[in-house]
C-alpha cells in the first residue's frame, strides 16, 4: 500500500511524524505493568494530538482513545467480579487484550498506514 496523500493544512514535517503515536502505544502497553497509570497519560496525549493530526494518524489516535476507554470499562467489570475467581481471570485477559491492541496498532503505524478499524472492540 502507498503512503496516504499529504494534507496541505499540516506542515510537511508533521505529516509523517510518528513519534507521539509510538510513545502513546508504548504507554498503552506499559499500562499492563503500571496498573493503568500510563494509560491515563496516553489518553490525554491522544486527545490533545488528534485534532491537528493528518487523517491517517487521527485514526491511530481514535483507536488509542477507544482502547483506553474500553480497558477502563472492562477493568470496572473485572473489579466488580474480582470477588469471584472469574474477575481475576478477566484482569489477565484484559492485560493480554491491551498488549495485543497496542502491538497491532504499533505495527500498523510503523507501516505508515491508517488504522483500518479504529472503532472495533477487538482489533
Amino acid at each position: 500500500m502507498s503512503d496516504p496523500a499529504p494534507d496541505p493544512a499540516v506542515p510537511p514535517r508533521l505529516q509523517d511524524d510518528k513519534t507521539l503515536p509510538i510513545v502513546i502505544y508504548a504507554l498503552l502497553i506499559a499500562g499492563v505493568a503500571t496498573g493503568g497509570v500510563t494509560c491515563l497519560i496516553a489518553v490525554i496525549l491522544a486527545y490533545v494530538s488528534r485534532k491537528d493530526a493528518p487523517e491517517w494518524l487521527a485514526s491511530h489516535y481514535q483507536f488509542q482513545i477507544r482502547t483506553v476507554w474500553l480497558a477502563l470499562g472492562f477493568s470496572i467489570v473485572a473489579g466488580l467480579l474480582s470477588m469471584l475467581a472469574v474477575g481475576l481471570l478477566l484482569f489477565v485477559a484484559l492485560g493480554l487484550w491491551l498488549m495485543v491492541r497496542g502491538v497491532v496498532g504499533l505495527s500498523t503505524l510503523l507501516k505508515g498506514q491508517p488504522y483500518p478499524t479504529p472503532k472495533a472492540w477487538m482489533m
